[in-house]
């Protein structure tokens, strides 16, 4: 190897050219992420590598953001407020398509909002990849062709939030969940499917139930079945009990079309689920939190309104 080649090598592996594996994501300091399983997770599957954390392709708001891959051990990391506390919970879903997590923009960046605003904010770093539902050809519809794997997380969140509300000063009343594109897709599907578990009971915690009491949905996908018809997805069913829910989107979301919100929005109304949405011209997708010159971008301050209105903390 001669010396001009050894010293391009060692510059690539220094620019980060080199797209070497990274170790799995951890919390910032004081916050320590569970495992949400006491043994291994239900109908596991393989994955094609071991966790590791990555930076995303693209910047958002002009800034970077991270991205984990190849979850298969599922965990929880509680973030609880350090001054008000208002009993509301919030168990979030950062998106990423089912295949990886925007773990900061789509998650640790909300709790850092939510726990300001005194309400306990619980990040699920759920498993991917190809653990949501996939396009059916037949129906012409995403279905759970595959697995369930993240609803399975997702609804085991949720009733360990309600096992521990009097550890965490969590009002078990007041437990929500917040979702961003495939996240959103998950905080509906918890929201529609919390009668009955789609794993066996494995301790007390799934005797709680895992009804969020409020949902904040963000440029949800998979909820829109096909472009000649506007319909909910067969595989989405609104009742009564469906929880009162928030819904944020862009018209020019070139990922996830505002008809998936739409589509929702109509069934929660006609269901007479209590619903608020905000549709904004501009905002295209992951968002998430970071402000921009767009009006989308204020999101935060409309949902902790609507948070109010509903009676899940102080207005």
């Amino acid at each position: 190897m001669t010396k001009p080649f050894i010293f391009a090598f060692w510059m690539l592996i220094a620019c980060g050219c080199l797209h070497a594996q990274q170790p799995a994501w951890q919390p910032s300091p004081g916050h320590k992420q569970v495992p949400i399983w006491p043994g291994a997770a239900p109908n596991a599957r393989p994955v094609p590598g071991v966790e590791e954390t990555g930076e995303g392709e693209s910047l958002v708001a002009g800034r970077s953001w991270r991205e984990v891959r190849n979850v298969s051990r599922p965990t929880m990391t509680v973030y609880s407020p350090k001054g008000r506390n208002t009993g509301a919970a919030v168990v979030v879903f950062p998106g990423g398509g089912y295949q990886l997590l925007a773990i900061d923009l789509e998650g640790t960046e909300v709790c850092d909002w939510l726990t300001s605003r005194g309400i306990t904010c619980v990040l699920l770093k759920y498993r991917v990849p190809h653990t949501g539902p996939d396009w059916d050809k037949r129906c012409g519809c995403y279905r759970d062709t595959k697995s369930s794997m993240a609803l399975e997380d997702a609804q085991r969140t949720v009733g360990l939030v309600r096992l521990n509300a009097a550890k965490w000063r969590v009002n078990p009343r007041k437990v929500g969940v917040l979702g961003f594109s495939a996240g959103a897709h998950l905080a509906v599907a918890v929201s529609t499917r919390f009668e009955q578990r789609l794993y066996p009971a494995v301790d007390a915690a799934d005797k709680e139930s895992c009804r969020p009491d409020f949902a904040v949905v963000l440029y949800s996908g998979r909820l829109w079945t096909r472009d000649d018809k506007f319909e909910l997805s067969p595989f989405v069913t609104v009742t009564g009990k469906t929880p009162p829910t928030f819904l944020v989107h862009a018209e020019d979301d070139d990922v996830n079309s505002v008809n998936h919100s739409l589509v929702y929005y109509a069934a929660l109304k006609k269901a007479g689920v209590p619903a608020e949405m905000h549709l904004y011209a501009q905002g295209g997708h992951a968002f998430g939190l970071r402000r921009t010159r767009l009006p989308i971008t204020g999101w935060p301050q409309l949902a902790e309104k609507w948070l109010g209105t509903i009676g899940m903390i102080s207005q």
